[in-house]
């Protein structure tokens, strides 16, 4: 097995919270490297468009919930987006964001936990890489709601095959039949390059 099947089985098979940030505290330095020039990544391009294509304003508030090293703020920076926080559960992937300077502010927090974050606090959240395998469960849709303003935009990825699997579709419907939010997109698109695929949805909350 090579070593970059080994960094990403020791991310998706992680059993608990600290097995996963385990091994983004051992992958932080090089996470933007292996991802994107080794393994192809393209998810932050593709969600960051799809937020720019629905938002379309500049001045928005946005929090990049599940930030990890900036990658998405990166192409939200070029689209001419300066009001960006970043949320995200490693302190590691965090100070690997802090470097690139595109956030106001930087959270460490657990989106499988409620949020010390008052309602309607932001314009849109968009969460690249998080609904996946091992990783944050749908509960965490709950909140990106409540601290997304009434007509605020959550923009997301799901991993192709945990969609299902893992409770994201049941728990999406649910919300959407309960009122709180609208579904606009839903795109099936590459998530890596030529090697996986991931849902990139775009809800309005209502």
């Amino acid at each position: 097995m090579s070593s970059n099947e080994e960094i990403l089985n020791k991310v998706y098979n992680a059993r608990d919270h600290e097995e996963l940030m385990s091994a983004y505290r051992d992958w932080a330095g090089d996470y933007d490297r292996d991802t994107v020039d080794n393994f192809g990544y393209v998810g932050h391009y593709n969600c960051a468009e799809q937020l720019h294509r629905f938002l379309g304003d500049t001045s928005a508030r946005i929090l990049d919930a599940g930030s990890g090293t900036g990658l998405v703020a990166e192409v939200l920076a070029d689209y001419g987006y300066g009001r960006m926080d970043a949320l995200d559960y490693s302190a590691e992937m965090l100070a690997e964001a802090r470097r690139k300077g595109l956030y106001e502010h930087y959270y460490q927090r657990d989106l499988s936990r409620p949020l010390d974050f008052a309602d309607d606090a932001y314009d849109a959240v968009v969460c690249a890489g998080t609904f996946t395998y091992g990783h944050v469960g749908a509960d965490a849709f709950g909140e990106l709601i409540r601290v997304t303003r009434p007509g605020g935009l959550v923009v997301f990825t799901i991993r192709e095959g945990a969609y299902e699997e893992y409770g994201y579709r049941a728990r999406m419907l649910e919300l959407e039949t309960a009122g709180r939010w609208e579904l606009l997109e839903m795109r099936d698109t590459d998530y890596y390059r030529d090697k996986a695929r991931a849902k990139f949805c775009v809800y309005r909350v209502t």
